[in-house]
Order: C-alpha cells, then sequence, then structure tokens
C-alpha cells in the first residue's frame, strides 16, 4: 500500500513571510532565483534555511510518505527551490494560475479544490502556513470518511520547525500502525 503524500507548500513555509520590520529569521540565507516566465535580469530574492533540506531527507527516508511540491511555484519547486535544499527532484501537484486577488476566495484554500480531486481517498499530510477554519474542517471530514489527512500550519514569518516534521512522522508512524496492524513505536522513534 502507498504510504501517505506529504504535500509541501514553499511560500511562509520554507520562503519566510518578512517580519514588520522586514527581517527574515536569522537562520535562513539569501538566494537570488530565476522563476519560469522571468528574465534573469529580474530574479526573484529568497530567502532559505539550509537545515530544511536534511530535516525534510530525514522524513522523506523513513519512507512512510510520498512527498510532492504543493505550491505556486509549481515545477520551479523542485528546479529551483528543492536543488538549494539538497533536496532530490520531487513531482509536483499541478495546479493552475487561477485569476484570484485573495489566497481564499471561497473562504478556504484556493489549492484546497485541486487537491481534493487529485487525492480522491488517498491519505495525505499537507504543510501550509494558508489553511482557514473551513479547511480543517475539511481535513476533519476526510479523515472521518476514512482517508486520514493531517494539516500542518506553520507561522509564516517563522516556516518550517523540527517540531512539525516531527509531528509528520508521529502521524505517518500511526497511520503505518494502523494500516499493519503492529502496535505504533513511541513517539520520536518512528523511523528507527
Amino acid at each position: 500500500m502507498r504510504p501517505p503524500y506529504l504535500f509541501l507548500d514553499i511560500d511562509g513555509v520554507l520562503i519566510p513571510f518578512p517580519d514588520a520590520e522586514g527581517s527574515t529569521p536569522a537562520t535562513h540565507a539569501r538566494h537570488d532565483v530565476v522563476p519560469t516566465g522571468r528574465s534573469a535580469d529580474d530574479p526573484v530574492t529568497i530567502w532559505l534555511n539550509p537545515a530544511h533540506g536534511p530535516m525534510l531527507m530525514e522524513v522523506i527516508r523513513t519512507g512512510m510518505v510520498t512527498p510532492f511540491w504543493c505550491t505556486s511555484w509549481r515545477q520551479d519547486a523542485a528546479t529551483l527551490i528543492g536543488p538549494l535544499l539538497g533536496l532530490p527532484p520531487l513531482p509536483h501537484v499541478d495546479l493552475p494560475r487561477p485569476k484570484i486577488t485573495t489566497s481564499h476566495p471561497n473562504g478556504y484554500l484556493w489549492k484546497r479544490d485541486y487537491v481534493d480531486a487529485w487525492l480522491a481517498d488517498a491519505p495525505a499530510v499537507w504543510i501550509d502556513d494558508d489553511f482557514t477554519d473551513l479547511d480543517h474542517s475539511w481535513a476533519a471530514e476526510r479523515t472521518a470518511r476514512g482517508a486520514a489527512t493531517l494539516l500542518v500550519q506553520p507561522d509564516p514569518r517563522a516556516g518550517l520547525q523540527a517540531e512539525h516534521l516531527a509531528e509528520v512522522r508521529a502521524w505517518a508512524g500511526r497511520l503505518l500502525a494502523v494500516r499493519t496492524g503492529a502496535p505504533a513505536a513511541p513517539s520520536g522513534t518512528e523511523a528507527a
């Protein structure tokens, strides 16, 4: 049986938003990248934490999740962001480019309709900074229907933290134990 999907956003998760003074966390390093559709003389400046790559690889190497980018960076996630973090090429959910002025045009994260259709009844953990209460209700409803769903929501100014990935590993370990009928490993030992 395929492990649950791990959907990973970038903006607000790997690239933190600046605080009120325009600062990003001291843990993050500056990079200039050229996304698809932009010219080399018009790069985008981003800030990434070099520790995120190894942290994510620890989770990916367990085999307890199937990682996918789920971001408006689309294929640029695998070609621009992933390599800067030392990540292997990961597939991405092929999200459209909607003409919207808010991330929540229907009161919930705009990506959700596409993710829901793509997932069907597959289990998933989704890390994104932009969920609303309606997204959390959607995840609870999916879980109640038998499609285990965990939403992890980092603070967009701090981004992904070790405790978020510990939560992912613990959740995936519990799900694996339920699927195999094995006892769940104690918290923090799922990959042992």
